[in-house]
């Protein structure tokens, strides 16, 4: 069997649409995944005339037709596909048709703009935090919106509980309690984590842009990517990932 035809487990589960990549890895390390009926070693590829299952489920690599979702989460729907633990989760609620899985995650007090897909190669591009894709809010605070706050916010607020500063990024006053921010980085909680340190309280968060895409369908509502923005998405998470490359390439040679 020739090199070039074999496939990483957990690519291979990624591009059959079952999970992401990362999600694979943990299934592959709980022994629920087999190959032709034996748990493998971690490594082991598959061959086109292996047969994947997980949990017994046959799990068949279908490239040619992946679903691409554009969903309004509303507030109080958590951004998970395990259903059994979360009974409030986004799978549940968009009820589609075929496994679906959300790309990266949106607080489940917060709302707007969350992508689904079986496509998990695309999860892998648009997670990587080096590609600094930008994603877009607008959120209301608790009280009045200073100049300070404005100036201190675009410029990086130290997030000591995380060990980490939030790059610059763009903030415009919207009105006197409201803000519209886009960032190029995803920390856990990052804009209430922000707003708290510099003693504001978020009362509202909605995500209205990730990328090329907008949000532009009511709160609980969906829709497919039309082909121009899943080409112009593709051209982006293409030469970010070779701008990633690039900088993999030159830290090597630094090293």
């Amino acid at each position: 069997m020739e090199e070039q035809q074999l496939t990483r487990l957990n690519k291979y589960l990624s591009e059959a649409g079952y999970c992401s990549r990362r999600e694979a890895d943990k299934l592959i390390d709980a022994g629920r995944v087999t190959i032709n009926g034996v748990v493998p070693e971690m490594g082991t590829k598959v061959a086109p005339k292996d047969t994947v299952a997980v949990d017994g489920e046959i799990i068949k690599n279908n490239k040619d037709s992946f679903v691409y979702l554009a969903f309004n989460k509303p507030v109080g729907i958590v951004c998970t596909t395990d259903t059994k633990v979360e009974k409030d989760n986004i799978i549940d609620f968009i009820n589609y048709p075929k496994r679906i899985f959300p790309i990266g995650r949106l607080d489940k007090p917060s709302e707007g703009l969350i992508f689904l897909t079986d496509d998990g190669d695309i999860v892998n591009k648009i997670l990587r935090a080096s590609n600094n894709h930008e994603k877009e809010y607008v959120v209301t605070v608790d009280k009045p919106i200073s100049q300070t706050f404005i100036n201190r916010m675009s410029n990086g607020i130290p997030l000591e509980e995380l060990g980490k500063t939030t790059k610059k990024c763009k903030v415009k006053k919207l009105d006197s309690h409201t803000f519209n921010i886009i960032l190029t980085q995803g920390l856990n909680r990052q804009i209430r984590r922000m707003c708290t340190y510099l003693g504001y309280e978020v009362q509202t968060l909605k995500r209205v842009r990730i990328m090329n895409i907008k949000l532009d369908v009511p709160v609980g509502k969906y829709r497919e990517f039309t082909k121009d923005e899943i080409k112009t998405l593709n051209t982006l998470l293409e030469d970010s990932t070779k701008t990633f490359q690039a900088k993999q390439s030159r830290n090597r040679r630094e090293n």
